[in-house]
């Protein structure tokens, strides 16, 4: 096995786990690395997630996913893939299949504290920590959320920097959710925070805003979820003539457009576009 990325950057805490509720696949991690969401977090609809860390060998994550496409269980495509491995003895990894199915690595020259810990439908792992109370608490804070599989991720990660987490601190953060069948590119929730003070408080603010833009796009109060998630000006704005022009309210929703008309003459082209798209009523008739 040909290594992509050791750096050792990669040290960090992570969760990967299955909502029993709705199938959904999901991962989170914090690390004190830039950018550790890329490498660590690998997860395909339908097949499985992958969770791979401490001097991180990337190619885990996309070879973990070809092993449980072609009917491997998580504990045959993780054995698989350490017993190729040289440096098997620095990584740390966790494989979860669609049924829930999960099996994790913690190599025996993991800086310390490090381990993992399965549970019903998840992982939790962890090295270079404080103590070794990260994990458990992780997998205490996961079984006790409620809410979306991404909050509940986002709750384990609180707990495991409330428990210590990594003794160098915090930098950058990520959140992958999938659905449970989909096209391989499709994903929930793909959101990552590369360096940051406060990684996790900037993921669950971007996970918020994600909650926002997607109440947009559906029929309810658009302004009100704006305003509630915490979303641009312009962003509240645009919603509250969504708003209108759906409740047939013409007048109204030619009042809200009037002022960004003036500013900049071209939201004209984006009203129409998205009259001719379905998403705008009225579009014709604001402009």
């Amino acid at each position: 096995m040909e290594g992509q990325d050791a750096r050792p950057g990669a040290l960090t805490y992570s969760i990967v786990a299955r909502d029993q509720a709705t199938g959904e696949l999901g991962a989170a991690v914090q690390s004190r690395a830039f950018n550790c969401g890329a490498g660590v977090l690998w997860a395909k609809p339908g097949v499985g997630i992958v969770a791979t860390q401490s001097y991180a060998e990337r190619s885990y994550g996309p070879l973990g996913l070809e092993l449980l496409e072609a009917g491997k269980s998580p504990e045959q495509a993780l054995a698989a893939l350490v017993a190729a491995d040289p440096d098997e003895a620095v990584r740390q990894v966790a494989i979860l299949a669609a049924d829930g199915a999960a099996a994790a690595h913690t190599g025996a020259a993991c800086i310390a504290d490090a381990g993992h810990q399965l549970g019903d439908g998840y992982s939790v792992q962890a090295n270079i920590m404080r103590s070794a109370s990260v994990w458990p608490a992780m997998a205490r804070a996961f079984e006790a959320a409620s809410g979306s599989l991404a909050r509940r991720l986002l709750a384990a990660l609180d707990a495991a920097e409330e428990a210590g987490g990594d003794w160098r601190g915090q930098q950058a953060a990520g959140l992958l959710v999938v659905a449970a069948e989909g096209k391989p590119w499709e994903t929930v929730v793909d959101l990552r925070v590369e360096d940051h003070p406060e990684p996790l408080r900037e993921l669950r603010r971007l996970l918020d805003l994600h909650h926002g833009y997607e109440a947009m796009d559906g029929d309810g109060d658009r302004a009100e979820a704006a305003l509630r998630f915490g979303m641009a000006e312009l962003d509240v704005r645009f919603a509250e003539i969504l708003d209108a022009a759906h409740a047939d309210d013409v007048e109204q929703a030619r009042m809200l457009l009037a002022p960004l008309l003036a500013e900049e003459p071209r939201w004209a082209l984006y009203a129409r576009v998205l009259g001719a798209r379905g998403y705008l009523p009225h579009a014709d008739e604001l402009v």
